[in-house]
Order: C-alpha cells, then sequence, then structure tokens
C-alpha cells in the first residue's frame, strides 16, 4: 500500500467515525477492507482506494467504515459500573426524577446489545424493590449490521455465559434448539434500538439521565473525544451521570462535569459533588 493511499483510508475513517489511526495499522487496514474490495470487483487494495476517490457511494463508504469498527462486548462487562448503577447511582437518578418516575438511560454504543439489555437486567432487579418506575433506553451504534444483531437478540451459547451470571440468563433469555438464547420481549421491549454516529447531530434522541459511552473514546482523537463529550453533556439531564470505560478519562478539566469520588470512570453533570460512604 503507497503512504498516499494510507493517508488517505486514515482521513476517510477519521471523517466517517472519528477513529484515529496510525500508519502501524496498515495490516489491519488491509485485512478488514480485502474481502469488501473483492466484493466490488477490486483486484487488490489500491483499486479499492481508486474507487473510493473517484466513485464512493454512501453503501461502499458505509460497508468500509463499519467493517473498522470495534464490536468487543460482554454481559456485565466488567462488573463494576453495573454495581455502582444498582448501588449507588440508580438511587441518586430516583432522587433527582422526584415526581417525574421516569429515566432515560442511552447506550451510546451499544455494539451487539449486551450493554443495553445488561442495563435492563439491572433495572428489571431493582424494580423489585423500587416499583412505579419507568424506564426508557435508547441504544445507538454506527454500524446498521451490528444494531440488527441487537435487535434480534440472540446469541450463542459463549456469547450468552460470557459475563451472564446463570440466574439471570434463565430468567431473562430462553434457550433455542440449535444451543443459542434469545432475549425475552420482556427485555427487548425497554429497548429501542437505532443507527447513530456519534459524530453527527443526536440533538433528536432527547435527553438522557444516564449515557453509557464505554470504551468509545479510547479509538478518537483528543479534539474528537473532547467535542464528543461536550455533546453528551447537552444531553445529560442535570445532576445525570455519563459512564466511560474504565481506562477512559475526561482529557482536559472540564467544569461541567465533576467525579463522584472513589467511582472510576463515572462523571456527573452537577454543581455539587455527591458524597459516599
Amino acid at each position: 500500500m503507497h503512504t498516499s493511499e494510507l493517508d488517505f483510508m486514515i482521513r476517510l475513517l477519521h471523517t466517517r467515525s472519528g477513529l484515529a489511526l496510525t500508519h502501524d495499522k496498515q495490516y489491519l487496514l488491509e485485512s478488514r477492507l480485502m474481502p469488501i474490495a473483492r466484493a466490488n470487483g477490486c483486484k487488490d487494495y489500491s483499486e479499492l482506494v481508486s474507487l473510493l476517490r473517484t466513485r464512493p457511494t454512501e453503501a461502499l463508504l458505509t460497508e468500509v467504515t463499519e467493517a473498522m469498527t470495534t464490536n468487543e462486548s460482554s454481559f456485565f462487562r466488567d462488573g463494576k459500573p453495573f454495581e455502582h448503577l444498582r448501588q449507588i447511582i440508580l438511587p441518586q437518578l430516583r432522587q433527582n426524577a422526584g415526581a417525574r418516575r421516569t429515566l432515560r438511560i442511552w447506550s451510546a454504543a451499544c455494539s451487539s446489545g449486551q450493554e443495553p439489555y445488561t442495563i435492563a437486567m439491572t433495572l428489571l432487579e431493582d424494580a423489585v424493590k423500587n416499583p412505579g418506575w419507568k424506564y426508557e433506553i435508547v441504544a445507538t451504534d454506527l454500524a446498521s449490521k451490528i444494531v440488527d444483531k441487537a435487535k434480534q437478540g440472540i446469541y450463542s451459547q459463549f456469547e450468552a455465559q460470557r459475563g451472564m451470571p446463570i440466574q439471570l440468563l434463565l430468567k431473562y433469555f430462553k434457550s433455542n434448539p440449535d444451543t443459542s438464547w434469545q432475549v425475552k420481549d420482556e427485555l427487548r421491549d425497554m429497548i429501542q434500538f437505532r443507527v447513530q454516529n456519534l459524530l453527527t447531530d443526536f440533538s433528536s434522541l432527547g435527553q438522557f439521565d444516564l449515557i453509557f459511552c464505554r470504551n468509545v473514546l479510547i479509538y478518537f482523537d483528543e479534539a474528537t473525544k473532547a467535542a464528543t463529550i461536550e455533546r453528551m453533556c447537552n444531553k445529560l439531564q442535570p445532576n445525570g451521570f455519563l459512564f466511560l470505560g474504565s481506562t477512559e478519562s475526561i482529557m482536559e478539566k472540564n467544569a461541567r462535569l465533576s467525579q463522584p469520588e472513589g467511582l472510576r470512570g463515572i462523571y456527573q453533570a452537577a454543581v455539587k459533588s455527591l458524597q459516599y460512604a
């Protein structure tokens, strides 16, 4: 691959998805995009780049972008964030909501659906002790194919058991004859799945009490990270919460967000800090 071709693809993917790729990712680019090149009648990677430069279609641009996105996910990923959600964040959100008794939650990079379904299970388990609340979950991702998979809610034996407590698997999933597991309607009905690029306008989604944007910003450059966080702040209710990945943080001091002590990767849109024992 010529340097000019590599530079073109890096710029294209950054513009389309925010991915901040470097020249040492050349092998990754070629390995993921060669099947697309062949499917579009290109004999090699260079012909694909030429096609993208001279006769790009939205379908081809989308296919290329989706091929480069990472869709690693599992139920109850990293564990702690969902413990904090149940033990600390939900009680605070209910207190903030008051008579509204409705909480809106956004899974901003839902991948194949494990995160929003985990959130839904956490809410249903919590509802046993706190009845009378309505929950609305919006789950979005850049890749339309992965959103379709999330909507179906069908997971292999490995995917279903990865991180999932067995009692919740049996309670909220039904087994299929082919050994796969399917999410029950009780969970699926709680979630609205949509295709959404975080670099484009998402004002139509409305306001949220809680936003999950975990393990996404690590793929962005600093300017894109800061801009994305700022726009998400605009979608948070006063005193709402933003969950980032455990290795992610606010790059620059942001006066609109504070970090509750001891809650790694969790930020609050609040004037005063929360105090936890």
